[in-house]
């Protein structure tokens, strides 16, 4: 029996359980560089960032109920990840790409929510936000520094780096989406990761894709359990293990 949920559930579970999922799906996408980056320190460096995800993850799901059960036993559609974290890697300039836009947010949320914002029940988020927005910051920093490289590089490292872009820009949207249980002001929350984001696209010799060069924001429905179709092949192989020997120890 899958585990889902209560729909019933007071509203700051029902935000780490969001927040949760965003960190855990993004940390599975990021640990299958493992053999496969470029160069050793960024497999080294991939892999630092997936584990400081997956310990926000186990800290947000374990609000909501057994952090297992939560993530190898629950549908598809239980999952209330923003599409972005989801997508596939693709080449390392578009994992760069998501990487940007995905840290600039979290690093901003994070933020907020650490200095006390977001209402009430988002109040048991407060610890866990004070100590992962500085995981975060380096995240952030660790994207930044590799748009510039690749952006600011060669003629291929720059077509490639703004390929993932626009290919990933029609997910953006959907991080803004207000989720339930935090009373944040999403709107500006928006315009400042924008402004972030574009000054160090403009940095990296880089375009922020809008207008005729993107696809326009088109927001996903992630956080209403509607996810694209490599979600469910990432699925499929992350929760293998457990279904296969339920109830087994180590």
């Amino acid at each position: 029996m899958s585990t889902a949920p209560d729909p019933a559930a007071p509203a700051a579970p029902a935000a780490a359980l969001a927040l949760g999922d965003d960190a855990l799906v993004l940390s599975h996408r990021l640990t299958e560089w493992t053999g496969h980056a470029p160069v050793l320190e960024e497999e080294v460096a991939l892999a630092n960032i997936a584990l400081d995800l997956l310990g926000q993850a186990r800290t947000l799901l374990s609000l909501v109920g057994d952090e297992d059960e939560l993530a190898f036993r629950r549908e598809e559609r239980a999952f209330r990840n923003v599409q972005l974290v989801e997508q596939p890697n693709g080449d390392f300039a578009r994992t760069i790409a998501r990487q940007l836009y995905f840290s600039v947010y979290q690093e901003l949320l994070y933020g907020q929510l650490a200095a006390g914002a977001g209402g009430e029940p988002a109040g048991a988020l407060a610890p866990l936000a004070a100590k992962a927005v500085k995981e975060v910051a380096y995240h952030r920093d660790h994207a930044e520094q590799w748009t510039l490289r690749l952006g600011d590089g060669t003629g291929t490292s720059h077509a490639r780096m703004q390929a993932g872009l626009d290919a990933l820009w029609r997910y953006t949207g959907e991080l803004f989406r207000p989720v339930e249980g935090l009373a944040l002001d999403w709107a500006g929350l928006a315009a400042a990761w924008r402004e972030t984001v574009g000054g160090v696209l403009e940095r990296a010799t880089l375009t922020l894709p809008e207008g005729p060069r993107g696809t326009g924001w088109s927001a996903g429905a992630g956080r209403e359990g509607v996810h694209t179709e490599p979600f469910g092949l990432m699925l499929a192989e992350m929760q293998h293990l457990h279904r296969s020997h339920p109830g087994a120890t180590w």
